[in-house]
């Protein structure tokens, strides 16, 4: 393996994906992944798995991209016989703040125009349309775009376990989740019979010559030679293009994932993904909060926390398993393995939890025990990956993926494929290049950037 016409830096869903797209959809022979670790076991098995086509502008290139890994993941479901267990359950966002409303709308009107699909709205009116349910198994024939539904009687029907206070909720359709692991061992499995080699090594550096990039050095000692030199590595994406003398603008925060047995059934297995919207004070008992209160460590529980916690189903029809997450904190930190774990997230976001679906309140005094893994996210500024060439000629990158990595990486190593191809681009492309942030209009856009997508 001393010549190699591409390596890979990063064997997790980026990784493979650009493996797969420029080893099976285009042909491409001598392609090297390269990983320390084994494929998908560090930021990729940590995600919630889910996926949604709903993004919000400037723009429509996060609607057309994920639209685009959408399409790519159902064509691949529907070639495997779904074998990676693709729904479409979607994501039910919910309100219980009537001044929401009108913001929640004009956002759902303004991501439709972008190409998510068409809003249907539902007020309690005679002419409103039909609101279908999700179908808890499989991926076709349900609606695109997205149900606004202001009729609380709608709401209740349908999700009876929902909080009473619970006003509004927007529902997406082209949204759900699949199994990730699956997923990735699949791409990873065709691209290994189309050639594709996996090397469990250490990259050390990069030779460049004249500008261009000539070999890879691993920590064994061993120095491949290679055309092009793909950074897939994740959360250590600045690392690696740090020994390119290439400067990155990501960042890393850590974000948690608890799951845990709801073995009283409080949430149906057939639920949506379902996340609050508003922020919210933790529900202590007033012995609670007055023990919280007399320690500066613990009084920061008594304040206001952010909206945005989340839950759904996992596993199959008989398994007992919930997820819980909750982003309240959002710190930049450097990546370190194995990630900090916060002892108090798993009561935190029960607790938040129990705010949209009362009957958690029951786990409050028994908890059922958690288990809880953490990762990375690595980011932009605006939360929109980086996917393209690199200064150094011969060097790409395919990163900052953020908590959409799983959704987006069909899209993002066809795109990835493509420039290291240099045949046509998606309109999206120029939308993802490190170059971008060499605009001084772009610039003046970052400036302003009001809304990230970040769940």
């Amino acid at each position: 393996m001393d010549r190699k016409n591409v390596v890979i830096c990063g064997a997790g869903i980026a990784g493979i994906s650009a493996a797969y797209n420029l080893a099976v959809q285009h042909g491409l022979k001598d392609i090297l992944l390269i990983d320390e670790r084994p494929p998908l076991s560090l930021t990729s098995d940590k995600s919630t798995e889910c996926y949604r086509n709903w993004w919000p502008g400037p723009g429509d290139a996060m609607v057309s991209l994920m639209n685009r890994s959408i399409d790519l993941i159902e064509d691949l479901a529907h070639t495997t016989g779904n074998e990676f267990h693709l729904n479409r359950r979607g994501y039910l966002y919910l309100t219980g703040n009537p001044e929401k409303i009108p913001s929640m709308l004009a956002n759902a009107e303004e991501t439709s125009r972008l190409g998510a699909g068409p809003l249907r709205i539902f007020r309690g009116d005679s002419s409103d349309s039909q609101y279908i349910p999700p179908e808890p198994h499989g991926f076709t024939g349900s609606p695109d775009g997205a149900d606004l539904i202001l009729d609380r009687n709608l709401l209740r029907r349908h999700y009876p376990y929902i909080t009473e206070k619970a006003i509004a909720g927007l529902h997406i359709r082209r949204a759900g989740w699949f199994s990730a692991q699956q997923l990735g061992s699949l791409l990873l499995a065709q691209a290994k019979t189309h050639g594709v080699q996996l090397l469990e090594e250490r990259v050390n550096g990069v030779d460049l010559e004249h500008g261009r990039v000539r070999a890879v050095h691993l920590e064994g000692g061993e120095r491949i030679q290679t055309h092009h030199f793909v950074n897939a590595a994740g959360p250590f994406l600045s690392q690696i293009s740090e020994t390119l003398d290439v400067q990155l603008p990501v960042y890393c925060e850590l974000h948690f994932k608890v799951s845990t047995a709801d073995h009283l059934k409080i949430i149906p297995r057939e639920a949506p993904l379902l996340i609050w919207n508003d922020a919210q004070k933790l529900p202590w008992s007033k012995e609670e909060s007055a023990f919280l209160a007399e320690d500066q460590d613990t009084r920061w529980l008594l304040e206001e926390f952010p909206p945005g916690v989340h839950t759904r189903p996992e596993g199959l029809e008989d398994s007992p398993i919930i997820l819980m997450l909750w982003e309240y904190h959002t710190l930049e930190v450097d990546p370190v393995l194995p990630p900090p774990l916060d002892s108090d997230y798993p009561d935190i976001a029960l607790r938040g939890l129990a705010t949209m679906i009362p009957e958690l309140k029951h786990y409050f005094d028994k908890p059922p025990r958690p288990l809880m893994d953490g990762g990375y996210y690595t980011k932009t500024k605006e939360n929109r990956p980086l996917i393209g060439p690199l200064p150094v000629e011969g060097t790409w990158v395919l990163g900052a993926l953020s908590g959409y990595g799983l959704m987006a990486s069909l899209a993002a190593g066809e795109l990835l494929a493509l420039h290291l191809l240099g045949t046509d681009h998606p309109s999206y492309a120029a939308a993802f290049e490190l170059k971008r942030y060499q605009d001084p209009a772009y610039l003046d856009l970052l400036s302003n950037w009001e809304d990230s997508g970040q769940l």
